[in-house]
């Protein structure tokens, strides 16, 4: 048994596996629970498309992924806002498949898994904070980083230069387009009459 466990651990690819699966039951278990209306499927296909559109309009591209965008991330954080983490995580589910589609960037399947749907997906996390946008925005936002984070030490280690640790790298680099995208989306919340706007979606 432990000869097993030692042996898992010492592939990092398994183990995020196993780990990716887990987060995506979680999700599924969350998701399953809902019920979807035609009102909800409306939302849910209009603030991805909102995304998806928010998310061609880039400020800068990171040249292996990763951009920083005129608030892509706002359509699907106002819906966690909206309707909770579960439609949160749906829609980011969703939006991640449809951004994989149309803007793929692929070495591993594991490493897909943690920069499509999961990132995307943590998104909804906002939806435990409908009343503290702000706390709600990071906390998501945080959730998105770690994940890119992740893929970023297994898959994108060599891309790091030399003498850099792989670490370092990966946290500097999602760093330096995740925080301005964070920026960028509290501003944006600050304009916007959020209050007003979730009554009138609810």
């Amino acid at each position: 048994m432990f000869k097993n466990f030692f042996e898992l651990a010492s592939h990092p690819t398994s183990i995020f596996a196993l780990l990716g699966i887990a987060i995506l039951l979680f999700a599924l278990f969350r998701v399953k629970k809902i019920q979807l209306t035609p009102k909800l499927i409306t939302h849910i296909g209009l603030m991805i498309s909102l995304a998806f559109i928010l998310h061609q309009i880039r400020i800068y591209h990171m040249p292996q992924g990763g951009s920083i965008t005129l608030g892509s991330m706002v359509p699907l954080l106002f819906l966690s806002f909206c309707y909770g983490p579960g439609i949160g995580f749906l829609t980011g589910f969703l939006y991640g498949v449809i951004n994989l589609l149309f803007n793929p960037y692929i070495l591993h399947p594991v490493q897909v898994l943690f920069d499509y749907p999961l990132p995307y997906m943590a998104i909804g996390l906002a939806g435990y904070f409908p009343t503290r946008i702000f706390l709600g925005t990071t906390i998501a936002v945080l959730g998105r980083f770690i994940c890119h984070f992740i893929s970023g030490i297994v898959f994108f280690a060599s891309y790091a230069p030399e003498g850099i640790s792989p670490y370092l790298y990966a946290f500097l680099f999602n760093a330096s387009y995740l925080l301005p995208e964070l920026m960028i989306t509290l501003f944006l919340f600050k304009l916007l009459p959020l209050k007003n706007l979730m009554k009138q979606v609810k």
